[in-house]
């Protein structure tokens, strides 16, 4: 069935003239510049905080984040989803909050929703806001074109009387 002649196998075939190596050709010049490929990147997955794990300190990502265990310090991420069991003490800044758990801080996101099982003490600031049925909330509600933007408006202080003579 098998055998070791050489029928089958790739190369140059018996009584044909083998040819030999081409010199290199030269390289082809390169552009000043590659093009990337325009294909979108992948977005990278949630990142979860778990149960088990107590953050005493800031976290910050342009990415997404959930939190399951409990953050003292404050949280800006891109969107951010607060777990049922999780606590956060210190202020939230991000496009997209959903609150299902604690919160003891200020919450300032473009989006803000409140499920039926959050429980959130501090101010919220917000462009759009949800908030259900069931929901703890002690605090106020203020509505800003862009929230994320950091504080009170400033307001121009005259400049000091020039010194006297």
């Amino acid at each position: 069935m098998f055998s070791k002649s050489r029928i089958n196998e790739p190369g140059p075939k018996a009584g044909t003239p083998t040819e030999q190596p081409k010199a290199p050709e030269p390289a082809a010049t390169k552009p000043a510049f590659d093009y990337l490929s325009s294909a979108p990147k992948a977005k990278p997955g949630v990142s979860v905080l778990s149960s088990d794990l107590t953050i005493t300190g800031n976290v910050k990502t342009s990415g997404d984040i959930q939190v399951e265990g409990v953050v003292e310090g404050d949280i800006r991420a891109h969107l951010l989803t607060v777990g049922e069991s999780a606590t956060i003490k210190g202020e939230i800044v991000a496009d997209d909050i959903v609150v299902n758990g604690r919160v003891v801080g200020r919450v300032r996101g473009l989006k803000v929703r409140l499920t039926s099982t959050a429980r959130v003490e501090g101010d919220l600031i917000h462009k759009t806001i949800a908030i259900e049925s069931g929901a703890h909330f002690e605090g106020s509600v203020q509505r800003q074109e862009d929230p994320l933007s950091n504080g009170a408006p400033r307001i121009a202080v005259a400049p000091a009387a020039a010194a006297r003579n």
